[in-house]
């Protein structure tokens, strides 16, 4: 029987969700070109595949106290939603609440940058579909900062393994939680 981290790297495959092209590759926000791409908003449109993405983050945080979770939209928003449903599901005591890191503020409504329900003093798990350089996540965790919450951890799905995103995230006193690496993805491909 395949370990839910297998079977997570094995739904990225059979959701086209991890594309690979070793001749055009892929332009990546950083502006580099990559021979792949991973694209967990796909990924994140298939029920069991988000089934498997929050049982291995609600296992993953068990340890962890905090008070609600989010990112950087447009990624964070299923990741975060996902989570808490399950945790909620699983057990009563987990009530996480939910919020997103607008990239810009509106001009109009309340012209809010984090948009959930928060309040200042809440411990706050920053959320993410994929690391590279960090430089998503860092953003929601500076904001997310900014309006008195307390991070000090942050849940990727992939870990790309590249641009030295982790120890930058690391460096600001964040520890990372990845549920998979870009070798666990790769090592599925080979076997497929």
């Amino acid at each position: 029987m395949a370990t839910l981290q297998e079977q997570l790297a094995q739904a990225f495959h059979e959701t086209q969700s991890f594309k690979w092209n070793r001749d055009k590759g892929f332009k990546l926000a950083s502006g580099e070109i990559s021979p792949f791409y991973v694209d967990c908003r796909a990924l994140m449109a298939h029920p069991e595949a988000r089934r498997l993405v929050a049982r291995l983050a609600y296992d993953a945080c068990t340890d962890i106290e905090f008070d609600c979770l989010g990112g950087l939209e447009l990624g964070a928003i299923p990741i975060a939603v996902t989570i808490s449903d399950f945790a909620c599901a699983a057990s009563h005591q987990r009530l996480w609440r939910t919020f997103v890191v607008r990239k810009q503020v509106k001009d109009h409504g309340l012209g809010k940058l984090i948009e959930g329900s928060i309040r200042s003093g809440d411990r706050a798990l920053i959320v993410d579909d994929v690391l590279t350089s960090g430089g998503s996540l860092l953003k929601a965790v500076g904001v997310a900062r900014e309006v008195g919450l307390l991070v000090d951890h942050a849940l990727v799905i992939v870990d790309r393994q590249e641009q030295d995103g982790r120890a930058r995230v690391e460096r600001e006193k964040v520890r990372l939680i990845s549920l998979l690496t870009i070798d666990d993805l790769m090592a599925t491909m080979k076997k497929s």
